[in-house]
């Protein structure tokens, strides 16, 4: 009987947890403020556009954590992408300024119940593992002292003229049938090809990688590559959601190439808020999708070594 105490305890800690991070995330979408797109390059923003990563281990955080991160660093006007724990702070010589607030991230993953492994095996089935999240604290570098030197230092954006034959190679080694012409971008999942415009009619330069890298973002789920459900029809929740990872997933991985992310379909914005406000976990689900489609793009990348692998402990279960 403690134990199903124990663990219902643990579900309504688990439900708050998402309530919260869904909660703030309508928020700033009914504000008009897209999360995954923040005011890089502005005087809003201090610190240099990029994934936020661990200042110890040099990984970048992960899924909802990205969001939760630079949401922090836009609203407390922080001047860096680097966080860390208390402990890893005081590990590395430094120490958290008195009187500094820290951001909770959550830590996702999945565990199998003794009890449930002993009744599945009374039974002969395969036990089911149970999802969990936890938060914790992090500080970013700039709210601590005493840190060397290297571990607030951000690896360097690609030189201008480098971002977009970057973008050109991840498109040439991703091997969908990529298309240029016609005036509207999409991706086509039955005949699993991708169209977008040509360069010349979009206003800037960077907009038509910013589609491309959109677009690419819907082919990965074709069920060669990442295998996503992409059989939603338009208008649908289903549709909503993929294009919410998408949305996500291009950001990430503009933000990892040097691009300011924009957002692409901000008429989806009312479905978006329609599907979170329906189930509190789906902004956690689609931007730890976002993140696996950011790194199978980036990892299209040869010797893409600005693009180091994120903490599996990050992404949260589906």
């Amino acid at each position: 009987m403690q134990g199903r105490r124990v663990g219902a305890r643990a579900g309504e800690s688990r439900a708050s947890l998402y309530e919260e991070i869904t909660s703030k995330i309508i928020a700033e979408l009914e504000a008009g403020r897209v999360p995954w797109v923040r005011p890089w390059g502005t005087q809003a923003a201090k610190a240099q556009l990029a994934l936020p990563r661990n200042g110890a281990t040099g990984r970048p955080y992960s899924g909802i954590n990205v969001l939760i991160l630079w949401g922090a660093v836009i609203e407390r006007g922080l001047t860096g992408q680097s966080w860390l724990t208390f402990r890893q702070a005081l590990s590395l010589g430094g120490h958290v300024r008195k009187g500094e607030r820290g951001v909770s991230v959550v830590y996702a993953d999945r565990f199998v119940p003794s009890d449930e492994r002993q009744r599945a095996s009374a039974v002969g089935e395969e036990a089911q593992a149970i999802p969990f999240l936890k938060r914790f604290t992090v500080f970013n570098t700039g709210q601590c002292d005493g840190l060397p030197d290297d571990v607030a230092t951000v690896a360097p954006l690609p030189p201008p003229g480098r971002i977009e034959p970057l973008v050109e190679t991840l498109i040439a080694n991703s091997g969908v049938d990529f298309r240029i012409g016609g005036d509207r971008a999409f991706y086509a999942p039955a005949e699993d090809f991708v169209q977008v415009p040509p360069p010349a009619v979009f206003f800037e330069p960077i907009n038509w990688h910013r589609t491309a890298l959109h677009e690419l973002a819907h082919a990965s789920g074709h069920a060669s590559r990442l295998n996503r459900d992409l059989t939603g029809r338009f208008g649908s929740r289903k549709y909503a959601f993929e294009e919410l990872i998408a949305e996500i997933a291009a950001a990430f991985s503009c933000a990892a190439l040097g691009i300011v992310p924009t957002v692409r379909h901000a008429d989806y914005l009312g479905c978006w808020l329609d599907v979170l406000r329906e189930d509190n976990r789906a902004i956690v689900r689609a931007a730890s999708q976002a993140s696996r489609v950011a790194d199978y793009l980036l990892g299209l990348v040869p010797n893409a070594t600005c693009f180091p692998q994120p903490d599996a402990p990050d992404h949260a279960p589906a």
